[in-house]
């Protein structure tokens, strides 16, 4: 059983310490990036945002949703030896691992589209956009970071668990991952209405 990998003792403690630490750097990194046009800088924008005011709002939320994921690997990791908590924390980990990992697949599909002329991508806070550079930057930076964070949380939870459960865990992640990135993308196209994924 993993009981034994959760103390952060071992080689199973090791690897969940390092995975959480990474987690923990990877979203801190991300939160830095947008705090960084929370507090008014332009570099790398796709074109002009209107008005700033907002703009800045909406990376500030972000920032502080952020780092709040920052945080939270390393809470985790002192309290996975708890079986309420351990419960608590896979619940969390699927939910953010699902998250992350279904607005990856969403979006890049969708930045995909745009970029082949297939989807015409509201930009509804920006007064003048690159489109092409827009979708660019998504696809190869800011979808990426998605990605990886439910990657990651993915992959902590995998340390924790073993054996039916953790088999368990992931399928209904990549069945969840699944249904909803389909929905998505039909949400992209306009098949079935509108809806942003931020």
């Amino acid at each position: 059983m993993a009981d034994e990998a959760i103390g952060v003792r071992g080689p199973g403690g090791t690897t969940l310490a390092r995975l959480s630490w990474i987690a923990a750097a990877w979203a801190l990194w991300y939160a830095l990036y947008r705090g960084y046009y929370a507090l008014g800088g332009a570099a790398w924008l796709p074109g002009r945002p209107a008005p700033a005011a907002h703009f800045r709002l909406i990376n500030a939320v972000a920032a502080v949703i952020l780092v709040i994921a920052a945080a939270l690997p390393p809470v985790m990791l002192a309290g996975w030896h708890r079986p309420r908590l351990r419960s608590i924390f896979l619940v969390l980990s699927w939910v953010i691992a699902v998250g992350c990992c279904m607005h990856a697949v969403v979006d890049m599909t969708g930045r995909v589209l745009s970029l082949t002329g297939h989807v015409r991508i509201p930009y509804p806070v920006w007064t003048t956009i690159d489109r092409r550079e827009a979708d660019l930057q998504d696809l190869f930076f800011n979808e990426p970071w998605f990605l990886i964070e439910g990657l990651l949380f993915g992959a902590i939870a995998g340390v924790v668990m073993s054996g039916r459960a953790r088999r368990v865990w992931y399928a209904t992640a990549v069945a969840a991952v699944a249904v909803l990135g389909v929905f998505g993308i039909l949400s992209t196209l306009g098949v079935i209405g509108r809806a942003i994924v931020l």
